[in-house]
């Protein structure tokens, strides 16, 4: 069969560029997005994205071209989004966390032609810039800087909305994995992949072009941007953007903006219930809520149903390589199946294998695999990482996980971080459920640590609830009451807060190496 005409191609085509302006069409009057500074209907929102398309493509942005942005979240972030789309461009969201010389190995690994940056951003994009060599465009979010361009200024230009081909499998954007290794690998979403993924979001998730939705997640990580942004706007639903998570800003926005949908990680959920204002402000108007990057420990789904008793709650497991949903956790099953990540999304296979690639039987660990359209192309510029995570014709997670008998994944732990301990395994997240469960703990990250005798030793690294104590040894106590003690910490750490990266999820490498030193402490024999 001969491939269809370019005609033919253009009409068929469904990307990125075209999901905003669909919506525009069918509720142009409708919020679409609005931060503390601005607000855009469908059909101003569409305006805007068509002029940054085009301006973008008069000064040189060439379909294929990278472009990069370094930015907390706004409304120029969601225009660039699709604008970037609309110029057939692929976008590389940049973590903001990243150090200069961190940025400039994105920016050159990934090829960018062309560098956005918030203007608070700027003294790290100098300095990553200057080590870029295919840079070539610099504009600015706010406040105009000598070289580089005001990004408002591409919203003066009027131009007709470029005719570009996009075909499914053209990447859409590169992503970043936080990575265990050295360097961050480069993923590469093709436009197919985004759209299956937000059937997905939106058919299993319970979304609706009704929603109202708080967006305080950084928009740089694909679980906010493409499980939940995205996905609002081709439903024609309403988004308000903060630029992060604070506790008081987001219970402020809910009320505020009557908000009936909202996704956070568990430990922004527990900051959320821990707050003093929780119990002062209007929540009544939030009906559906989200939560990934972590189980959500039982003891806090109990007291979000309590509190929050006409939510519905929705666990979304994946990673960014699934773009990033693989498997979802439905409200009736939070209680039932505690402790689960739910079962395989719409357009997903999920299984769970042995080393050799074989189903290992319900109730033992292997690891997880998927099969899906979410799947990304590869890892930009590495057939060796590509090839070793597809083996098979599976996208091996890194993940272990087991499943039972109906069919419901409970991740284990990530490979990297199971405890072993003494000649045994200890999964971090069971010794982490049970410390969670004693009323003094607001948070708590089990890690292991080098030790001489036992490889790793066990350790918790905790923050107590305002105005309560325990001991080190009570603690201890009460995991030796409900698990083996080779899963007992051997040591305990108080501190004020656990460090996370800006999704919410916990460093625990960090940790690792932050507490090292409580091996001196920790004796050799049980």
């Amino acid at each position: 069969m001969s491939p269809a005409s370019p005609d033919v191609a253009l009409a068929r085509r469904q990307s990125l560029a075209d999901l905003l302006r669909r919506s525009a069409r069918r509720h142009p009057g409708r919020l679409a997005v609005a931060d503390a500074t601005q607000s855009r209907t469908y059909a101003e929102l569409d305006e805007d994205v068509t002029r940054v398309a085009g301006a973008l493509a008069a000064r040189g942005v060439r379909p294929g071209d990278r472009v990069a942005v370094l930015s907390r979240n706004s409304v120029d972030y969601v225009r660039t989004i699709f604008g970037v789309a609309r110029a057939g461009a692929v976008l590389v969201p940049v973590n903001f966390m990243l150090g200069a010389d961190e940025v400039a190995y994105v920016l050159s690994h990934s090829g960018a032609v062309a560098l956005i940056a918030q203007d608070a951003l700027l003294p790290v994009a100098r300095d990553a810039a200057k080590q870029a060599d295919r840079l070539r465009l610099r504009m600015v979010y706010g406040t105009p800087d000598e070289g580089w361009e005001p990004f408002a200024s591409l919203l003066d230009e009027e131009v007709a909305e470029p005719v570009v081909p996009i075909g499914p499998d053209d990447p859409a954007q590169i992503l970043y994995t936080s990575g265990t290794e050295s360097r961050p690998k480069g993923a590469m979403l093709s436009h197919a992949a985004l759209i299956a993924q937000y059937a997905s979001c939106v058919i299993d998730g319970g979304m609706t072009r009704d929603d109202v939705e708080l967006h305080a997640m950084p928009l740089f990580h694909c679980a906010q941007q493409h499980c939940f942004l995205v996905p609002d706007i081709q439903l024609g639903a309403s988004s308000h953007i903060l630029p992060g998570a604070d506790p008081a800003a987001v219970l402020e926005a809910i009320e505020r903006h009557r908000v009936t949908k909202f996704f956070a990680p568990p430990t922004v959920w527990i900051s959320l219930l821990r707050h003093p204002d929780f119990d002062r402000r209007d929540l009544s108007s939030l009906r559906k809520g989200y939560y990934g990057a972590a189980i959500m420990p039982v003891e806090v789904l109990r007291e979000i149903g309590e509190r929050l008793p006409d939510v519905r709650l929705w666990n979304f497991y994946g990673q960014t390589e699934m773009a990033p949903v693989a498997v979802m956790l439905q409200p009736e099953d939070q209680i039932r199946k505690a402790g689960s990540a739910g079962q395989a999304a719409l357009n997903v296979e999920t299984r769970v294998v042995d080393a050799d690639g074989n189903d290992v039987p319900p109730g033992e660990i292997g690891e997880i695999v998927h099969r899906s359209p979410h799947a990304i192309l590869g890892y930009l510029d590495d057939p060796e990482k590509t090839a070793e995570a597809f083996r098979g014709g599976w996208f091996h997670s890194g993940d272990l996980g087991v499943m039972d008998e109906e069919g419901y994944l409970t991740v284990v732990d990530r490979i990297k971080d199971m405890i072993k301990t003494g000649g045994e395994n200890v999964a971090s997240r069971e010794v982490e459920e049970v410390i969670y469960e004693h009323p003094a703990v607001a948070e708590v990250a089990v890690v292991g640590i080098r030790h001489p005798s036992w490889i790793e030793a066990v350790v918790a690294i905790v923050v107590t609830k305002p105005g309560v104590t325990v001991t080190e040894e009570e603690l201890r106590a009460h995991v030796r009451s409900r698990l083996a003690g080779f899963k007992v910490p051997k040591a305990v750490a108080f501190v004020d807060a656990l460090p996370k990266n800006p999704s919410g999820k916990i460093l625990k490498r960090e940790l690792r190496e932050r507490h090292a030193a409580l091996a001196d402490r920790i004796p050799g024999t049980r």
